[in-house]
């Protein structure tokens, strides 16, 4: 029973792990569209940080998923 228990708690923490990712990337897209439509000169530098913003918080759902 302990180790169903155990393995439940586990597929829960990455799940929730893996929604965070998500919410972030949404977040950091939904900035990055606004941002380029107030300035759409700067959408090269734009773009690099969103990038990175991204690739962040895609890193939260590896932590998640692997620790």
């Amino acid at each position: 029973m302990l180790h169903v228990i155990a393995e439940m708690t586990g597929s829960i923490q990455g799940a929730l792990g893996c929604l965070a990712a998500a919410i972030g990337v949404g977040l950091v897209g939904a900035k990055a569209v606004e941002a380029v439509g107030r300035n759409p000169g700067a959408s090269g530098k734009i773009l690099v940080q969103s990038i990175l913003g991204m690739a962040l918080a895609e890193a939260v759902a590896f932590y998640a998923l692997f620790l």
